[in-house]
């Protein structure tokens, strides 16, 4: 990386913070440390947006303090806007060739701003971003990553890291080549200013990890360039609060809706939560995926199975291949098993209903043992007061009440009281209860789908 020389006629950056209630040090720490080290002709300016902060200190003392800072411009919004919202406020205001957006607990390193000029001023469509290190959010102290790694998204449409596999390693011309990345955090990433404006606009509350899906399928690429580095504060953990975290499966919801076309139903039987909400809002409040649809035909984007086939392979390799899925059908009432749900989530009940191809009556006994509501480990089948109830599944190994055994003769057996699953007779009952085995035909079921086991 030292060995590396960089045009001056690199294309210049704009940094856009957005920032709500930061610690004053930090949030300075990051824009002195912008400042102090990328290079004054190639940074054009820095672009504070405050999502309307409530911290004393943040408010007149931060707006004298920028006053007297060269190239730093302060922008406060009058209501909550949210990270996207506030970037794009940010990026409007933007006067340089490419946006930076950068979270408000960074720290960069020397050197970390020109490789990626470098590399979008030979990939316009790119979406470049550099080595994520760690700083400790207790003590910040600074780690720098030792191996590189890539971003990436399971069916839950989740983000997680993951080291970079020997045979993209093997394709890489040089240690210092970009390395592709399936998705990304939205800590830091360059964008060529017109190459950005169109996804992010017809998108406003998309997370960012799923933003990079739009990017791969409308033409661009998205890479981490390895000779740039950049400290991120990471917390231990997240308050947890529920009516943001629907928002983010709503979202996910319109990424599903939108981009994957007939991979959703892989996205909905491992996000058991965003199936639920899909199923039990009304149509009023489902989200209206129209605008998207037109922007991705404007684009010629690709259909999701190319990005499958070409970009991350590995995703449409299952986690755990189930024994049995699909329809749970009982042969002596004619009818499927049926997840009804409740109120809350943790209110639903398992019924009898006639047999169709809903979600709600596709299951998976896994290699758990545990018969489970579509792909996700969530609602497993449990027993309360000899009731079969979905409940949170478990990840207990020994003496559960979610463990099953499944056998040839079609019986579902409780591993922990060996009794047998058995369909209500009586018309007017719809429950699943647990029975001394006998082989009645109510207690004989037939799950769609067998596999078979890689040994």
């Amino acid at each position: 990386c030292l060995q590396q020389d960089y045009d001056s006629s690199l294309p210049t950056a704009s940094v856009i913070i957005c920032f709500h209630d930061e610690a004053w040090s930090t949030l300075l720490r990051t824009v002195h440390s912008i400042m102090d080290t990328a290079p004054k002709a190639f940074l054009k300016d820095i672009i504070l947006v405050d999502d309307l902060s409530q911290q004393g200190p943040l408010k007149s003392a931060l707006s004298e303090y920028i006053s007297k800072l060269d190239g730093v411009k302060l922008i406060r919004s009058n209501k909550r806007l949210g990270v996207i919202q506030g970037r794009m406020l940010g990026a409007a205001r933007a006067t340089g060739d490419v946006l930076v957006f950068m979270d408000s607990h960074c720290e960069c390193q020397k050197g970390w701003l020109e490789p990626l000029l470098a590399r979008l001023s030979t990939n316009r469509n790119s979406v470049v971003s550099p080595v994520i290190d760690v700083i400790d959010w207790k003590t910040f102290q600074y780690y720098h990553s030792v191996s590189l790694h890539r971003g990436v998204f399971d069916w839950k449409l989740d983000f997680h890291w993951e080291r970079v596999p020997e045979h993209e390693e093997k394709v890489r011309q040089s240690p210092i080549s970009p390395i592709s990345s399936a998705a990304k955090l939205y800590n830091l990433a360059l964008f060529e200013k017109s190459a950005c404006g169109s996804l992010l606009q017809a998108n406003p509350t998309v997370r960012f990890q799923l933003f990079f899906i739009l990017t791969w399928l409308c033409g661009g690429s998205v890479e981490i360039i390895p000779c740039s580095r950049v400290g991120h504060v990471y917390r231990s953990h997240f308050p947890r609060v529920f009516p943001y975290e629907e928002a983010i499966v709503r979202n996910k919801i319109r990424i599903a809706e939108t981009w994957l076309g007939s991979f959703k139903e892989n996205f909905y039987k491992h996000n058991t939560v965003a199936f639920l909400i899909s199923k039990v809002k009304t149509s009023a409040e489902n989200p209206d995926c129209s605008e998207r649809l037109q922007l991705q035909k404007r684009l010629g984007c690709r259909n999701f199975q190319w990005f499958v086939s070409n970009v991350y392979p590995e995703l449409s390799q299952p986690e755990d291949t189930p024994r049995f899925s699909g329809k749970l059908y009982n042969t002596g009432a004619g009818l499927c098993a049926d997840y009804r749900p409740g109120r809350a989530t943790a209110e639903g009940s398992i019924e009898l209903s006639p047999c169709s191809d809903s979600l709600t009556q596709h299951f998976e006994y896994s290699s758990r043992k545990e018969i489970r509501l579509g792909s996700a480990p969530l609602f497993c089948f449990d027993v309360t007061h000899g009731n079969v109830l979905p409940q949170n599944c478990t990840k207990e190994t020994d003496s559960s009440h979610q463990h099953w055994d499944v056998q040839e003769n079609g019986m579902i057996v409780h591993v922990l009281s060996g009794k047998c699953i058995e369909a209500a007779k009586n018309e007017d009952e719809k429950d699943l209860y647990l029975s001394v085995c006998n082989k009645n035909a109510n207690q004989v079921w037939q799950f769609e789908h067998s596999h078979v086991l890689r040994q």
